[in-house]
């Protein structure tokens, strides 16, 4: 089973989703962003790394968020959110088809890898507090 990060990143209120592109196992997927944690590294390393590499910025690896397993056809994967904050770097959106600041209320609009779905449920019920 592959071990993989995600960025519950909240910024002025609202969480960022990205949208996986055309090729794409999980072609046009929302997500949360992150990747697979790699042989020696901390899921925060890898968190911070993914960061760098899909988006350019660099953030604040906080407190875990939630877990979620999924066996996908090409895999299994055993998935960790952390609410994430970002701390520097101009946004610059590299590797998916589209990006979106989202308000948790408004999370249920879209359609989410089915890892990603318990996240996107939990965050739906969350009153506006938790994301100042």
């Amino acid at each position: 089973m592959k071990e993989v990060v995600a960025a519950i990143l909240v910024h002025e209120g609202r969480i960022l989703i990205a949208r996986r592109k055309e090729g794409d196992p999980l072609a046009h997927f929302w997500e949360f962003p992150g990747g697979k944690v790699e042989p020696g590294e901390t899921k925060e390393e890898c968190l911070r790394r993914e960061m760098r590499e899909e988006f350019q910025i660099e953030v604040e690896v906080q407190a875990l968020f939630g877990q979620s397993e999924y066996c996908y056809e090409h895999g299994a994967i055993r998935l960790w959110g952390f609410w994430t904050r970002w701390v520097a770097g101009e946004m610059c959106p590299l590797v998916h088809e589209e990006v979106r600041w989202v308000d948790a209320r408004d999370i249920k609009n879209f359609v989410f890898a089915p890892a990603d779905r318990p996240f996107a449920e939990k965050l739906a019920t969350l009153k506006p507090a938790a994301f100042r």
